[in-house]
């Protein structure tokens, strides 16, 4: 009996049993009951009407796995962790929906699909007609994909893979060095002892398609959690100030499949890696930031340090499949790490807010004397905030923010979504000489008039960045008569990246009329802080039809040459111009020519 239907058994208990102290437990647990219900040799059993011996045992199993019974006995593991093969995406829908539902729910379910019994019996073993109701329905629910789930590796506690426990500790004590070769015990357990100790097959299948981490990495319950007063009493206000937030941080299945995804996701998982970011699983068990439901998907933000990595899964079966999104957030401060997107639609997105934002409102770049509404928070969370248009720039929706006065800094600060995992910092250079330039030329938040004026026509121009931008400054780097009447302002707004090359953008800014792009370029330190003096030249077409090649440079500039012409100002402009070329002489003998020529 043991041999022949032993493995039945332990899937039913392994099905019926909670899987809240994870999937190494989970396993052992399953193992354990079923070997504990088994009667001693010497015991004589009566088992009346049940169906025979196997239908005797199947009800202990199951009625014994309903009550939670966990004793302790074999079987033991000692220096591995045993974990079911992962399945794919319908494996991953069943997974969640028998974690959501009540263990007579579970139970019910498994034996009309596995055993294949009636509605009687199983109601009689089970004795929860409510259960049984629900069981029924989740079958119809789920169909045919949802039986074969269920009849496959991960969901079967004899068929395993292993993974180290902790190497490093093994290695620092030699007592548990000797263990490290992996004792493995179960007694009364011949088929299971077969099973585990046999190696798995090489390669494994999708979803496992990478090498999985160490399983420490894997373990929900070594996620590192931060302290929720530690942002306001610290010099490092970043993402490891974050507290765990969310109504499902404890929820050791869904933090389970999040790491196992971000580890080895399967074909049908939507992946999305930024620029720059490593696809690597986790080396060591992350930090987690936020694990809840909002709107129909249940979301899981982790940071290693080096990354953030958000896992999203639909609440509903045959929602979208699940996705992961991977993205480099090193060297984070108290500004580029004040939000993380949760949801994002075609035209809204969610926000999850640091615990060191005070205030916090959505203000529309182009209306830049229109002040910010409110958002009203929940645990940190936003409300959907309308995104900005991929095409065209009616408006732009950009969030305010306000640091906390317990970490000092207590400013106001813009964001804005470009598409990434994060929102994107706003900052602005004002003028040489203006009140506003106050910091010696260098970027600063852009909530001023001045800056705020400039971002409402330069935001015209953020569509054409590319993605994984985490900072954009635009600096308004000389001012220029226009031929015709009015002026104009040229202006260089740099995109900083996550993985360090940045993107310029060059225009000129009129005082009527629409902006002209003057000149772009990629991989350049051109309007940076290493690449402080930029020289631009734009065609330009009067009210009149006059035709003109206007040039200018920053202030260090002291000669500058448009179309063969030169002046010894910033500026300069030639009408008719035979060529567009131009270039420009800093103070100190550097030529500079307009970015990307």
């Amino acid at each position: 009996m043991l041999i022949e239907h032993y493995a039945r058994l332990v899937r039913l208990a392994y099905l019926t049993l909670s899987d809240h102290r994870g999937r190494h437990r989970h396993v052992l647990d399953a193992h354990r009951l079923v070997q504990q219900v088994l009667p001693r040799l010497s015991r004589q059993v009566d088992v009346g009407a049940e169906g025979g011996a196997y239908g005797w045992l199947r009800t202990r199993v199951v009625r014994t796995a309903l009550r939670a019974r966990r004793g302790r006995g074999v079987p033991v593991v000692i220096g591995l962790r045993l974990f079911p093969r992962a399945g794919g995406a319908v494996e991953l829908v069943l997974d969640r929906r028998l974690a959501e539902v009540p263990p007579a729910v579970r139970a019910a379910y498994a034996l009309l699909v596995l055993e294949e019994l009636p509605a009687a019996e199983v109601r009689r073993i089970v004795d929860d007609a409510d259960g049984l109701r629900q069981a029924v329905a989740l079958r119809d629910q789920l169909g045919e994909s949802g039986q074969q789930a269920l009849r496959s590796t991960e969901f079967d506690p004899c068929t395993v893979q292993t993974t180290p426990d902790d190497l490093l500790r093994r290695r620092r004590n030699s007592r548990l060095g000797a263990a490290a070769v992996s004792a493995l015990v179960l007694a009364g357990c011949g088929v299971m002892v077969a099973q585990v100790l046999q190696p798995p097959p090489a390669p494994l299948a999708d979803p496992a398609g990478g090498k999985p981490a160490v399983s420490r990495a894997l373990d929900p319950e070594r996620l590192v959690l931060a302290d929720p007063k530690a942002w306001a009493d610290t010099s490092r206000v970043d993402l490891t100030a974050w507290p765990a937030r969310g109504d499902r941080t404890r929820d050791s299945g869904l933090l389970s499949r999040a790491l196992r995804v971000w580890d080895h996701p399967s074909e049908s998982v939507r992946r999305t890696v930024e620029p720059g970011a490593s696809t690597q699983g986790p080396a060591h068990s992350p930090q987690l930031l936020y694990a809840g439901n909002v709107d129909t998907r249940n979301i899981v933000l982790f940071y290693d340090g080096e990354r953030t990595v958000r896992y999203t899964e639909p609440v509903q079966a045959g929602g979208s499949a699940a996705t992961l999104e991977i993205a480099r957030s090193d060297n984070s401060d108290v500004t580029d790490a004040s939000a993380l997107t949760l949801t994002r639609t075609r035209t809204a997105a969610r926000y999850l807010l640091a615990p060191w934002i005070s205030e916090s409102g959505l203000r529309d770049l182009r209306k830049p004397d229109s002040l910010p509404q409110p958002l009203a928070l929940t645990s940190g969370v936003t409300p959907e905030v309308p995104l900005p248009p991929a095409k065209g720039c009616g408006s732009w929706p950009t969030l305010q923010l306000r640091s906390s006065s317990k970490i000092v800094e207590n400013h106001r600060f813009l964001l804005t979504d470009l598409g990434g995992f994060a929102p994107v910092h706003l900052t602005y250079q004002a003028l040489p000489g203006r009140a506003e330039n106050a910091r010696a030329g260098r970027p600063v938040e852009a909530t001023s008039s001045a800056a705020l004026t400039a971002w409402s026509t330069t935001s015209c121009g953020l569509p054409q960045l590319d993605p994984g931008v985490r900072s954009v400054n635009t600096w308004d780097f000389a001012l220029q008569k226009l031929p015709g009447g009015g002026s104009g302002t040229w202006n260089c707004m740099r995109a900083d990246t996550w993985k360090g090359p940045g993107q310029v953008l060059i225009g000129l800014r009129p005082s009527s009329g629409k902006p002209l792009l003057a000149a772009s370029a990629r991989n350049t330190a051109a309007c940076s802080r290493y690449g402080q003096h930029v020289v631009a030249g734009v065609k330009y077409r009067t009210s009149e039809g006059d035709r003109y090649l206007l040039a200018a440079g920053s202030r260090a500039v002291t000669e500058l040459t448009a179309a063969g012409k030169t002046s010894t100002r910033p500026t300069l402009a030639v009408r008719n111009p035979p060529d567009d070329r131009v270039k420009a002489l800093t103070r100190t003998g550097q030529i500079l020519r307009p970015p990307g020529t």
